[in-house]
């Protein structure tokens, strides 16, 4: 239940968002959140804050809606303390702790220092008690299983008053400049010369082991669509996935089938890439997310995770779900037909 309305704030300048977990799927799902903030508040600056990782993330060529980041970097007292100096910096608002993934006390504690006036989050998920929603004033208990991200996000600004209809929802997308979609054609028909095959993707890789459908499916998978198609063939690989690229490209040595790897492409270059292919077939990982956001027609494998919380919401989107949390439960053959189904546009 809500505790408190605050729909009617004015004057609004200074928004903070405390997201420590920002993967590049979790960025992109946050969007509908960040573009209903922009909507009720456009004259408002937002400040994120993000954990700090060991490799970059490109928050604002992800996240169009976003003005600041701060890192919050935890290696010891100065950094700490550096940060939060910051922090305070600006006077906020609005805080909200977005507890979409996982709960945080330190992201509750960051939005609680920050001086928020309105502090809004999760009071509880599916009957499980956040246990730093004290810190919070504006709180709901949401029932949130079988829900995509892009909704649960909504929920947390609904509380005060920040909502997309369907028509806004839509809208949020990667909408390629005429220079991005000529680079990413010029790619396409520099690697694949006098192009009137079909071209089909394929990435092998993703950022959580039990995410990786095994390699040898994917080759074989790779091998059985190109004897019905001969097709051209791109890789993609992400900047912790060489080592299973190899492994794909060690099993296609001794074939006849061409091959083309696109590696660690910047976010919005894989996806106007990605946005020129017939077909993509994707782990359930970052570049899946992207593929979406890009309008690629696209088929992901689901092992674990719940495909009704995360697959990308569009009409070119397919998946295939495991019947059992093993991912390499899915068989060959399954991800064969739907692609065919998909190729030949019989569904």
């Amino acid at each position: 239940m809500k505790q408190k309305n605050n729909s009617g704030l004015k004057g609004i300048k200074d928004i903070l968002v405390v997201r420590q977990h920002n993967q590049i799927g979790d960025i992109l799902c946050s969007l509908t959140m960040y573009a209903a903030l922009k909507k009720k508040y456009p004259d408002s600056q937002i400040t994120l804050v993000a954990s700090k990782t060991n490799y970059e993330i490109p928050f604002f060529e992800i996240n169009p809606y976003i003005d600041h980041v701060l890192v919050y970097d935890k290696t010891n007292i100065k950094t700490i303390f550096n940060f939060f100096r910051k922090l305070r910096r600006r006077k906020y608002q609005i805080g909200i702790v977005p507890s979409t993934i996982k709960v945080s006390r330190t992201s509750h504690i960051i939005n609680f220092f920050s001086g928020a006036k309105v502090r809004a989050g999760v009071k509880a998920i599916n009957g499980t008690e956040n246990k730093s929603h004290r810190l919070l004033n504006v709180k709901s208990s949401f029932l949130w299983k079988g829900l995509h991200q892009t909704e649960r996000n909504l929920d947390v600004v609904r509380q005060i008053g920040c909502d997309l209809n369907e028509e806004e929802k839509a809208t949020i997308k990667f909408e390629f400049t005429n220079e991005e979609k000529a680079e990413a054609k010029k790619n396409i028909d520099d690697n694949f010369p006098g192009r009137t095959k079909k071209v089909i993707g394929f990435h092998p890789g993703a950022g959580k082991t039990v995410n990786i459908w095994d390699t040898r499916k994917f080759t074989e998978l790779i091998k059985k669509l190109f004897a019905e198609y001969n097709n051209n063939i791109l890789i993609t690989s992400g900047w912790t996935d060489e080592p299973i690229v190899k492994d794909v490209i060690d099993d296609l040595t001794n074939s006849d089938i061409q091959y083309k790897v696109a590696h660690n492409l910047q976010v919005r270059k894989l996806g106007a890439l990605l946005s020129q292919l017939d077909l993509y077939i994707t782990n359930d990982t970052g570049s899946m997310h992207i593929a979406g956001f890009s309008g690629t027609k696209m088929i992901s494998l689901f092992g674990p995770t719940d495909p009704a919380e995360w697959v990308p919401v569009n009409n070119k989107s397919y998946f295939i779900k495991s019947e059992s949390t093993n991912i390499n439960d899915i068989s060959v053959n399954e991800v064969y037909e739907l692609s065919r189904n998909i190729l030949e546009e019989t569904i």
